[in-house]
């Protein structure tokens, strides 16, 4: 647990994660007035959400051997006690650091890797739903193709690259020979609804709380209108996710319900807060106060199913303004 001294927590790779920053930083200062939400980024002078936050750090690219040995040193000097990853790409290099950090007193909210790389390969994501009874998909032979179709990146993130081939013809040279590309059945979207599951897990893998919220529209991969929704899920989920070793926080899933009956497939998952978690949020599920009370003060989070249903979310832009920006630095 870090020392009483180090109750500053780091957000890494802000961008535009502006209400994710305001969140953190309202439920932080309920247990500990005067602490602060520092913000990284490769650029913080151009994310919204680093002028949001109490300071920010430029930090190096991802691949970059010195980025964990920079955030060390950012967490090192402004008294952090938490750090918090929103890119899937720094999941695997924070796993690997988590012991550097442990040793200084640093906690990092990032699952064991194992499950992350389950997570990051969508063929190991298939293989983990499959083992815990959720049907996914099929995948298809890319030499024996029936349409429509759906291709996505093996590795893919924030929808990058996925899309659906309605028909032969609609299907390039380029996807065919890529092989970085699965080809997998398509959902009928008349006959099933996309869901979104914020899922909390504890230090030890347990599952308290599970939120679906239904995805009404959709914007560069992220939920732009959603809306939450009580339903057989939670049950579902509990039943067969209910413990997963190495998950840790908030656990993103997603899945497709059938609208008329309780049938599913399992798309993906990711092991991170995701873009739409505001919704779960302002629906009474404070997954932030319970990080912050289980990785502070060492108390266990609530199980906790009283979120409110049918709570509708509508996003819209808003600006930022910084006084005096010049770009040549």
């Amino acid at each position: 647990m870090p020392g009483a001294s180090m109750r500053n927590i780091i957000i890494t790779s802000a961008g535009r994660r502006v209400t994710l920053v305001r969140i953190f930083q309202k439920e932080l200062s309920r247990s500990f007035p005067g602490a602060k939400v520092i913000c990284t980024d490769a650029n913080p002078e151009l994310s919204s959400a680093c002028h949001a936050a109490s300071r920010f750090f430029a930090l190096p690219l991802m691949h970059d051997p010195n980025y964990a040995p920079a955030l060390l040193k950012v967490a090192r000097k402004e008294g952090v006690g938490l750090i918090i990853p929103t890119i899937d790409q720094s999941l695997p290099i924070l796993a690997n650091n988590r012991e550097k950090f442990r040793e200084e007193g640093i906690e990092l909210l990032v699952s064991d890797m194992p499950f992350i790389k389950q997570c990051r390969d969508k063929r190991l994501t298939s293989t983990f739903f499959l083992e815990h009874g959720i049907p996914v998909p099929a995948f298809l032979d890319r030499s024996n193709l029936h349409f429509p179709l759906f291709v996505k990146p093996y590795d893919g993130s924030s929808s990058s690259g996925a899309k659906l081939i309605p028909h032969e013809s609609s299907l390039t040279k380029e996807q065919l020979a890529d092989e970085r590309l699965l080809f997998v059945e398509a959902i009928d979207r008349d006959l099933y609804d996309e869901f979104t599951v914020d899922m909390y897990y504890t230090r030890e893998g347990e599952l308290t709380c599970a939120v679906p919220r239904k995805r009404i529209e959709v914007r560069a991969g992220e939920v732009s209108k959603g809306v939450t929704i009580k339903n057989d899920i939670v049950d579902y989920l509990k039943e067969r996710l209910g413990r997963v070793s190495g998950a840790r926080g908030c656990i993103t899933l997603q899945l497709f319900r059938h609208k008329d009956k309780p049938e599913y497939y399992g798309i993906e998952i990711n092991a991170r807060f995701g873009g739409g978690f505001p919704l779960t949020y302002g629906s009474g599920a404070n997954f932030p106060a319970w990080i912050i009370h289980e990785y502070f003060l060492d108390e266990r989070p609530p199980v906790f199913d009283a979120w409110q249903e049918n709570l509708l979310m509508l996003r819209y832009d808003e600006e930022v303004f910084v006084r005096n920006y010049s770009d040549h630095h």
